[in-house]
């Protein structure tokens, strides 16, 4: 589901200086694992995408007709997945730059691979029966030697899978899946809570490869359903150039406003959240455009990468798609899609309304305008042209909340997204025949439009069999830590000692898991983030809270995702990084700065699940938004030092208290957060009065001070500006 990136030639176009310039490809190969993959040319290229197209259409065949059973779907599916694995993805990233030549040994695994999957899909019948059985080699000595091939093949599975999972989702989650079948042989020798019986390595094979419980479990049927079928809307959308169009809409909407820019950064991050499946994508996609458009008017370009960095993190809590792993949790908590996503709008929004806070506030604090009025699109010109561009998101967003399940809506936004692709091409070679020469007849355009709508469709299907690689690859190994956690009954016992380590403590629980989340997420893929994270520390969070399932899924997804700016990692950082040609580590503080919703939203979901709409009522809903809102103000407001002129240390104090207030939903704390927000807005407000208006951020009233000066100067400014103000009014009354 990833959107390409402009190209340095549209960002000609959009007047940017060519020093801008740089190789986007290239920052995805860095940063984004998924994207390292071999480069094919010629006939390898289109034997490989046929591939792609064969495993496209096999998953649709399974889709429209469910005559493929689970059993037989899931190790196809997975087989499919590692064979282009290995075929696209080299042993190391330094040997992707090649012809697309691949090494006898990589094929060698890729039909391995396929071969494994294929016998489990092909026997899995006698597979279920064979492996509950014991076999006597004196008594069975066949059944014997058959269920040695077995146990030989799902070894070898698993090793396939293991490698494939190093090549291209990256050595977080390999590890910690090594470790927790390490743990299943190891149970004996574990010290405390952690101990259990132990396992062999054929009940351990046959458990983790041969059952529902493993590999071919949850995740992985997730990702041959519905997830695939997401995977293949978004390659169609992306096929209409609907990225493209939600830059210029966004930039129709903000680009003129103080700040444009950033702000036009988090509006096409949040639209573009809804079809990319990757951070680090949806940052190079949209912020290739934006962050030089920011450094242009003014912004520093640390400040600048992260804006785009945070917003595009955010896109993977934005509903609809949420990086597909909304359906994931869907099916791990047991409730409908639409239940996950209606639970995900007020939290996103709130994410998304703090970033554009701390935005406007940066904005104001250096006097940054928007864009000029002659290079701001026309919001009416563009949604004509291309309006019918967002029918498939309106399309499979109705049938969704309609009732319909995921697999159908995902068809139909599918055909949807085929039909406006269509569309598009009608409309480029009607514009063509415009400015072409006189010989130029309809038919010939019509004509070149269903043919170039063939290979976008063929093109479409191939990204989304190669789009679905590193999603399908993440499930299988969650698939081992389910199966492992399953099998040795780990959860519970991990959820037991956390509480211990916390003493019993909630806030001290949450704390701990928000940063094992952020840990276990670094360097992460969106899917493999939330699977890691949900199996691993949600039930603490359930056990301690006693809150609701979803409600524990969502506290340990959104951290996990913040692990994409939280440095040292923070991969989305360091893609905008590249792109801004900032300090990285400098670029990944800004950003968390921005996201500091993320940070907070959660314990106040956790703490009030009406905020998920759980049980809630409409006023409910529309109190915690506005109160949440404004409390987000006051912690903008700390964090940038500025609200209607430079804030003092006090007045920060005093906002950031009043919107830690606020965001904890309750009366009490409510009436004080406003309180105190007014107070410290007034104040700002008597100084404004005083000293005549906005204060520049560069000024430092107390330069050349000694401390003790300093100290005393900043205790007594606020009594002395009440004291002139009054002294003044006085003065002009008599």
């Amino acid at each position: 589901m990833n959107e390409g990136a402009k190209k340095p030639d549209d960002l000609k176009k959009a007047g940017l200086q060519p020093e801008q310039e740089l190789d986007f490809d290239e920052v995805m190969a860095k940063y984004d694992r998924e994207s390292a993959t071999r480069l094919f040319v010629g006939s390898r290229k289109l034997l490989v995408s046929a591939l792609c197209v064969l495993f496209s259409l096999v998953q649709l065949y399974a889709a429209f007709t469910a005559k493929i059973p689970a059993t037989q779907l899931r190790p196809l599916h997975l087989g499919f997945v590692l064979m282009l694995a290995f075929i696209y993805y080299p042993a190391a990233k330094g040997m992707r730059k090649s012809t697309g030549r691949i090494p006898w040994y990589d094929i060698a695994l890729a039909l391995a691979a396929f071969g494994c999957c294929l016998y489990i899909a092909v026997q899995h019948v006698e597979l279920a029966m064979r492996i509950s059985k014991k076999f006597d080699p004196a008594i069975d000595p066949a059944g014997y030697r058959l269920f040695l091939f077995d146990m030989a093949v799902g070894g070898l599975l698993i090793l396939l899978l293991a490698e494939a999972c190093r090549r291209v989702v990256g050595y977080p989650i390999l590890i910690i899946a090594t470790l927790f079948m390490v743990y299943t042989f190891a149970g004996r020798s574990m010290p405390g809570f952690l101990a259990h019986r132990g396992f062999g390595l054929t009940r351990v094979i046959s458990y983790l490869v041969y059952t529902t419980e493993g590999i071919m479990g949850t995740p992985l049927g997730a990702s041959a359903t519905f997830i695939f079928l997401f995977v293949l809307f978004g390659a169609f959308l992306e096929t209409t150039n609907v990225g493209e169009f939600f830059i210029e809409m966004a930039n129709s909407i903000a680009g003129g406003r103080r700040g444009g820019p950033a702000k036009v950064a988090v509006l096409s991050s949040a639209l573009f959240g809804t079809v990319s499946g990757s951070s680090v994508a949806n940052t190079v996609g949209t912020g290739s455009f934006t962050i030089p458009m920011m450094k242009k008017l003014g912004y520093r370009p640390e400040f600048a990468g992260a804006v785009e960095a945070a917003a595009s993190t955010g896109g993977q809590i934005m509903p609809p798609v949420m990086g597909a792993a909304a359906f994931l949790m869907a099916e791990s908590v047991g409730i409908s899609y639409t239940e996950v996503a209606k639970a995900a709008i007020i939290p996103a929004l709130l994410y998304f309304a703090g970033i554009w806070i701390i935005v406007d506030l940066e904005a104001r604090k250096y006097g940054l305008k928007g864009l000029p009025k002659d290079q701001m699109p026309v919001f009416s010109k563009i949604f004509r042209d291309r309006g019918y561009l967002v029918i498939p998101l309106v399309v499979i967003i109705y049938f969704m909340t309609a009732g319909f399940t995921p697999v159908y809506s995902a068809l139909v936004g599918t055909a949807a997204a085929a039909f406006c692709g269509m569309l598009r091409r009608i409309q480029v070679f009607a514009q063509a025949k415009k400015q072409a020469a006189a010989d130029a007849n309809a038919g010939q355009s019509l004509a070149g439009a269903f043919k170039q709508t063939g290979i976008d469709i063929l093109n479409s299907l191939a990204g989304g069999g190669r789009g679905v690689i590193g999603v399908a690859i993440a499930c299988g190994m969650a698939g081992i830590i389910v199966g492992t956690i399953t099998l040795t009954g780990l959860g519970l016992k991990m959820g037991n000692g956390l509480i211990d380590i916390a003493g019993g403590s909630q806030i001290l629980t949450l704390m701990l898991t928000m940063v094992a989340s952020i840990i276990l997420g670094m360097g992460v893929p969106t899917t493999a983030n939330y699977l890691i994270t949900s199996t691993i520390m949600a039930p603490a969070v359930m056990k301690v809270m006693g809150c609701h399932m979803l409600t524990a899924h969502m506290f340990a997804f959104y951290f996990g995702i913040v692990a994409d700016i939280t440095p040292p990692v923070a991969l989305a950082a360091m893609a905008g990084s590249a792109i801004a040609k900032s300090k990285p580590m400098r670029t990944g503080f800004n950003a968390s700065k921005l996201a500091i919703a993320a940070f907070l939203v959660p314990y106040m979901f956790v703490y009030n699940e009406k905020m998920l709409m759980i049980g809630a009522e409409w006023w409910n809903i529309l109190q915690m938004a506005v109160t949440a809102l404004i409390g987000m103000m006051g912690v903008g407001v700390a964090l940038e030092g500025y609200f209607t002129r430079r804030a003092n240390w006090v007045q920060r104090l005093m906002f950031l208290a009043a919107g830690l207030m606020l965001i904890d939903p309750g009366l009490v704390t409510d009436l004080i957060g406003v309180g105190l927000f007014a107070v410290a807005a007034l104040w700002q407000w008597l100084e404004n009065k005083r000293l005549g208006g906005r204060l520049e951020p560069s000024f430092n009233y107390y330069d050349g001070m000694s401390a003790g000066k300093k100290l005393t100067a900043f205790l007594a400014d606020p009594f002395v500006m009440i004291g002139r103000l009054i002294k003044g009014e006085r003065g002009a009354a008599a």
